[in-house]
């Protein structure tokens, strides 16, 4: 990994908890609507809503709100009590106020490159929350810059390097998701790591091998120090 100048950060299950509170407020939903459905098929609805409705909401809690408003119109064909839209809203409402809870090595990770290198992070999702969820983490001082995207294709990470004046090759992408935080930093020749994490929605799910000399993997986000720091 020689020549890294800048390493870019995933945000979302690789800086800090997220994706185990959207299950949980699945799960709740899925109950909600158990006199109509199964709690597996209201599951299988609520997914296909938010994939038709992802290029109109984007990623986030708020988009998530409005596809379970939507299923459950959908699925009570229009005769849902007002009740479980309220619902909806409070269960979307809490989720937007969590507290935040730093993944395990976090800290020391960020302490030990910072000054190293340029650190920043690039996470997709609403901006309004991914700017709470980071001023409320406590780690924006670690970093020279926030990119808050609305997707991670290879046209949103060239774009993000022209901002940060960066060749392809002197940057690092380091996330959980194959899909987004890895596949198209390689296609446009940078570097990516990517660090497991036990809760993955479907919708990042890819099953192919990657297999490049750019691309590394770590159990866990303090592993990857020895690499970098060597």
């Amino acid at each position: 990994m020689k020549g890294i100048q800048t390493i870019a950060f995933d945000a979302d299950d690789t800086l800090w908890v997220n994706e185990p509170y959207f299950r949980e407020v699945e799960n709740k939903f899925c109950g909600l609507l158990e006199d109509y459905l199964p709690h597996h098929t209201v599951a299988q609805e609520l997914f296909k809503t938010e994939m038709q409705n992802l290029s109109l909401y984007g990623y986030g809690v708020k988009g998530f709100m409005l596809a379970m408003i939507e299923t459950i119109l959908r699925v009570t064909e229009n005769t849902a009590s007002p009740v479980l839209i309220a619902k909806v809203l409070e269960y979307g409402k809490e989720q937007l106020n969590k507290d935040i809870e730093l993944l395990d090595g976090v800290k020391e990770a960020l302490e030990a490159l910072k000054g190293k290198y340029r650190l920043v992070v690039a996470t997709k999702g609403d901006l309004l929350d991914q700017e709470r969820k980071l001023n409320k983490s406590g780690l924006a001082h670690y970093f020279h810059h926030i990119e808050i995207m609305s997707d991670k294709q290879e046209k949103d990470y060239r774009k993000l390097l022209r901002h940060l004046d960066c060749p392809p090759e002197a940057f690092l992408m380091i996330g959980n998701s194959i899909k987004s935080d890895v596949m198209p930093v390689l296609a446009i020749g940078g570097h990516a790591i990517h660090i497991p994490y036990h809760t993955v929605w479907a919708h990042e799910v890819v099953e192919e091998e990657v297999k490049e000399e750019r691309f590394y993997s770590f159990e866990n986000i303090t592993a990857i120090l020895p690499k970098l720091l060597s």
